[in-house]
């Protein structure tokens, strides 16, 4: 089974956002790859004790991971440095859905993003049809 690191804003998030589309990619994908979800831990950020852990943690899931699913729904800077870590860095393919179009889109993540589309599901389907 290929591992997909669930990558996506977390600090700032309000009302579970960066918890929902992750327990729908669980229930979608789940059962067909490995998830490494970043809030399976339970650190708090902007705690200086647990900075350094969140970051290594966070990357070592990006090692292990055969590509990305990335929540492009704000700028983050977390998500933008993880997703030029496993792209440059890594040479890992990088799946992302967004609300924006490319015109709204950062350059460095249209540039480091293998592909983006349109929705979750899109994003679902893409994985499924390339990786399943």
């Amino acid at each position: 089974m290929k591992n997909i690191y669930l990558c996506g804003p977390i600090m700032d998030e309000q009302g579970g956002v960066a918890r929902e589309w992750r327990k729908t990619v669980a229930k979608k994908l789940g059962h067909t790859f490995i998830l490494l979800d970043p809030m399976r831990r339970n650190f708090k950020d902007r705690e200086v004790d647990s900075a350094n852990e969140i970051v290594e943690f966070d990357l070592q899931d990006i090692r292990n991971a055969d590509l990305l699913l990335v929540n492009y729904n704000k700028p983050s800077i977390g998500t933008a440095m993880e997703v030029f870590y496993a792209s440059h860095h890594l040479g890992k393919f990088v799946v992302a859905f967004s609300p924006f179009t490319f015109k709204e889109s950062s350059p460095w993540m249209v540039r480091y993003c293998t592909k983006i589309l349109p929705s979750l599901d899109a994003s679902i389907r893409y994985i499924k049809a390339h990786f399943g």
